[in-house]
C-alpha cells in the first residue's frame, strides 16, 4: 500500500519572522526525510491544489474567509497576539486545507491508501469564526467533511496528538456523531479546553473524548492512556477513515510543551492507529502536520511516524 506524501515549497512563504511556526520547521523536516534514502524512495510526491471556498465552509464562517483575505490584502502582520500573517499567507493556507483533500485523496483510493501532508500553518485551532494559535482554517476539519462530501464516508475518526487541545476541531464536530474528535494534551495549558467532562453536546455526545495529560507525564504512562483510549473508540466507532492532527511538540525537549514523548513513541501510536485503520477502514490514513517546534528534533518524529505508516 502506497505511502503519499503531499508538499509543496509555496508553504515557505508563509513568513512568521522570527516565531516558533515558521518555515525552518519545514525545512527540517525535509532534510530528515530526504537524508533517509530508503524511506525517502518508498514515498509518493504529490502536489496540492488550493481548497475552494466551498470546501472551507464546511467548516467555517465565510466571514472568516472574508477577514483573513481582507487582513493580508491591508499588510496586516497578525490575526491576533499569536497568529502572524504576511502578503501570500491567504493562499498558502487556501493550499494547506488543499493539501489536507489531496491526502484524503490518496487515502481514499479503491485499495485504501496512507498520506502525509507536510504543511503550515497549522489548524486545529482555528473555530467556525475565528483563526488563532497560528492557525488560519482547520485542515483536518476540512479533510474530514471533504470525505463526507466526495465519498460518503460514515465515520471518521480524529486523532490529535498535539501537545496542545484542539479546541476548533472539538468545536466543529461538537454535535455531530459522524466525526469523532479524540486528544491528548497536556492540560491545563493552551488554549484552556480539552477537559475529560467535554464530551460533546446534543447527537455528538460522547461524540468526543479527551485524554489530558500533567507536564512531565512518562512516555509510558502517555502512551497506555492513547492505547486504552483508542480501544474504547474501537468498541463504539470503527472508523472509515482515520485523520491525525499529528502535532509533535509532544516530543520531549520541545520549546512549547512539557511531555515526554520519543521518536520511538510517535512510531509505536502510528502502529496502534494502522491497526484499527486496516481493521476497520481498508487502512486509510491522513496525517496533517499541526506542531512541533525544536528543528533539532522535529524532522527525527516526523521521519519515526512516516515510516511507521510505511
Amino acid at each position: 500500500m502506497a505511502t503519499h506524501l503531499i508538499y509543496d515549497p509555496l508553504f515557505l512563504k508563509h513568513d512568521t519572522g522570527n516565531h516558533p511556526e515558521n518555515a525552518r520547521r519545514l525545512e527540517a523536516i525535509l532534510h530528515f526525510v530526504e537524508s533517509d534514502e530508503q524511506l525517502s524512495k518508498k514515498l509518493v510526491r504529490d502536489s496540492p491544489r488550493p481548497a475552494s471556498n466551498q470546501d472551507i465552509v464546511r467548516c467555517h464562517r465565510e466571514e472568516l474567509i472574508s477577514h483573513i483575505q481582507s487582513a493580508v490584502e491591508h499588510g496586516e502582520k497578525s490575526l491576533d497576539v499569536d497568529t502572524r500573517i504576511s502578503p501570500d499567507s491567504f493562499e498558502v493556507a487556501r493550499l494547506a486545507a488543499g493539501a489536507a483533500l489531496v491526502a484524503v485523496d490518496a487515502a481514499m483510493k479503491q485499495d485504501g491508501g496512507r498520506a502525509f501532508a507536510l504543511i503550515r500553518p497549522p489548524g486545529h485551532h482555528a473555530t467556525i469564526t475565528t483563526s488563532m494559535g497560528f492557525c488560519l482554517f482547520n485542515n483536518a476539519a476540512i479533510a474530514a467533511r471533504y470525505a463526507q462530501a466526495k465519498y460518503g464516508v460514515e465515520r471518521v475518526l480524529i486523532i490529535d496528538w498535539d501537545v496542545h487541545h484542539g479546541n476548533g476541531t472539538q468545536e466543529i464536530f461538537w454535535t455531530d456523531p459522524t466525526v469523532f474528535y479524540f486528544s491528548t494534551h497536556q492540560y491545563p495549558f493552551y488554549p484552556g479546553t480539552g477537559s475529560r467532562a467535554e464530551r460533546g453536546g446534543g447527537k455528538g455526545e460522547g461524540f468526543t473524548l479527551n485524554v489530558p495529560l500533567s507536564a512531565h507525564t512518562s512516555a509510558h504512562d502517555h502512551r497506555q492512556a492513547f492505547t486504552d483510549a483508542l480501544h474504547e473508540i474501537e468498541r463504539r466507532f470503527p472508523p472509515d477513515l482515520v485523520i491525525i492532527s499529528a502535532g509533535f511538540d509532544s516530543r520531549r525537549g520541545d520549546l512549547l510543551g512539557e511531555l515526554m514523548l520519543e521518536d520511538s513513541d510517535f512510531s509505536e501510536m502510528t502502529k496502534e492507529v494502522l491497526r484499527i485503520a486496516e481493521k476497520h477502514g481498508a487502512g486509510r490514513i491522513v496525517g496533517l502536520l499541526e506542531g512541533g517546534y525544536n528543528l533539532n528534533l522535529l524532522g527525527g518524529s516526523v521521519r519515526s511516524h512516516l515510516a511507521a505508516l510505511i
